[in-house]
């Protein structure tokens, strides 16, 4: 930090020698001794920021309003829709048996031999038990081995992108080839241009696990998020196997029903639209209440210890969430729900024309997912900043869009790269969680034989339900420690010098780093 204390004229507060420090603290690896925020007088805009009130504007104090009350609306009357079509497919799968099956190889053995039964049940149910114990574990590595995970997974991603194209071009898939050939030289190109970041992205991470510590409910409300996700993920299993089982043509039930492919198809795609939509809502409401609770009331208001933290931070910011701003957190979720359902749409459309022999078709369909899912990607990076503004103010989806553009503009994108680097670290974990989830899920297929799978036709929806159970409980977990990080840059925008009295090592490398962030946003 010395050049930005020669930067700020050397006149840096020093803490006071009996004081206590307000967390997160000294910690032997990262942090330098915290001050004591009475000793700095930012309120006159000295050093270079003006320090803003903590209940500034509406900030944690909104109006009383429901806001994006038609995507409110419509966000309940499709989870209703959900609703009636699991009560009414399960009822009809209990009523018929279940299609029978068990637990284990003599469960498997048994039961219907058309379409999935109660054994996929007891396999899904053991999938997403697994799922919540490795992204527990994979947190923790995190946390012990910071900087080693960070360099492993961006080393792993460059290799992926190259182990990819590679394939491409042994199975002459050349659309996907070309596609991913300029993915893998970009990601060699710029790897030195990421590792030169690992360390700020690592301090700021470890910032963020350790303040964490000292709130409880950052992972009371992980875990009710996760065990929210889990239980949405087996609802919605069970609700896919109860429509195979009731519609699919072969089936005792199409005597009272009539069955075809094309309707289970289409309640399949309504089925998956409503749980990607409402598992979106699940995670970006606990997103809103860790940034409007712990982590923003630590960001304004200091630590506990200083007595200036309201009561009950995260019960007001659930209460928000949950209420007058569900609204524009569903309306930002169905925005990324449509995109993540074009994706899969053009991907069918690709794996169409492969089989069907039309290269430049599968070309094009190809490029096409490639662009949609990087537009996806920067909507989803886009709406977790604007579901922050909305945690702390209040705001309407699209008011709250214009002001984080507003942020990011005025920061700089160069400076977010380090939040990227924190997403790449979870993201790889809990696509590791949920590769493992479907090899469990393979693994247990091929032990048990289930009667159902005897030639393996059901081997790959299984899978690929095991691995987005594994994927989503992950994503859930870890979105808890990126909702730390992301409020950190709302809060850098907004007030930066606010940062350098809870997390000065932090802040004195940021400021020699990326001078422009801890500049405010004006008007903000």
């Amino acid at each position: 930090m010395s050049n930005w204390n020669k930067q700020q004229g050397g006149n840096t507060p020093q803490y006071p020698q009996n004081a206590a420090a307000p967390y997160p603290g000294p910690t032997p690896n990262y942090a330098e001794p915290s001050y004591s925020q009475a000793q700095t007088n930012y309120a006159s805009g000295g050093n270079g920021g003006e320090y803003k009130q903590s209940y500034e504007g509406e900030r944690f104090k909104p109006k009383k309003k429901v806001n994006d009350p038609v995507f409110l609306v419509f966000f309940v009357f499709q989870f209703l829709g959900f609703v009636a079509l699991s009560a009414i497919a399960i009822h009809s799968w209990v009523s018929e048996g279940g299609n029978g099956g068990g637990l284990g190889k003599s469960g498997g053995s048994s039961g219907s031999d058309v379409t999935l039964n109660k054994s996929t049940v007891y396999l899904l149910l053991l999938v997403t038990a697994a799922a919540v114990l490795l992204s527990a574990v994979y947190l923790m590595l995190t946390r012990a081995f910071t900087r080693i995970i960070m360099h492993v997974t961006l080393i792993l991603s460059i290799a992926l992108n190259i182990g990819i194209c590679v394939y491409y071009w042994i199975t002459k898939y050349y659309s996907g080839a070309i596609v991913f050939t300029i993915i893998a030289l970009f990601s060699v190109l710029s790897y030195w241009g990421y590792r030169s970041r690992i360390p700020l992205a690592s301090l700021l991470l470890q910032v963020v696990m350790d303040v964490s510590k000292h709130h409880t409910s950052v992972y009371v409300v992980a875990f009710v998020a996760l065990i929210l996700q889990a239980a949405l993920s087996v609802w919605f299993v069970f609700t896919c196997i109860a429509i195979y089982g009731k519609w699919t043509p072969g089936n005792s039930s199409c005597s009272t029903s009539s069955c075809s492919s094309s309707k289970v198809a289409g309640l399949i795609f309504y089925a998956t639209f409503s749980y990607l939509w409402t598992s979106q809502v699940i995670a970006n409401v606990s997103l809103a209440t860790l940034a409007g609770g712990p982590y923003g009331s630590w960001y304004y208001f200091g630590p506990r210890e200083m007595g200036e933290m309201p009561n009950h931070p995260t019960l007001s910011a659930f209460g928000r969430a949950s209420t007058l701003s569900l609204g524009s957190i569903a309306f930002g979720s169905l925005i990324v729900t449509l995109l993540e359902l074009l994706k899969m749409i053009i991907r069918a459309i690709q794996n169409s024309a492969n089989e069907d022999g039309h290269p430049v078709e599968a070309c094009l369909a190809c490029c096409a997912a490639c662009f949609v899912g990087c537009i996806e990607s920067a909507v989803e990076y886009f709406n977790r900043y604007a579901y922050i503004e909305i945690a702390l103010y209040g705001k309407s989806y699209l008011g709250a869009a214009k002001d984080t553009w507003r942020l990011f503009q005025d920061r700089g994108i160069d400076a977010l790269v380090n939040d990227s680097l924190v997403g790449m670290t979870l993201t790889w974990g809990a696509y590791a969680v949920g590769m493992l989830s479907s090899l469990f899920a393979y693994l247990y297929l091929r032990i048990t034989d289930p009667s159902y799978n005897s030639n393996g036709q059901y081997t790959a929806p299984v899978i690929l339900f095991a691995f987005l159970i594994g994927l989503m409980c992950s994503l859930t977990l870890s979105s808890a420690v990126e909702a730390g990080v992301s409020t950190i840059f709302v809060g850098l925008g907004e007030d930066p010098q606010v940062l350098s009295i809870r997390a000065p090592a932090l802040f004195g490398m940021i400021a020699e780093t990326y001078p422009n962030v801890v500049r405010g946003v004006p008007g903000v």
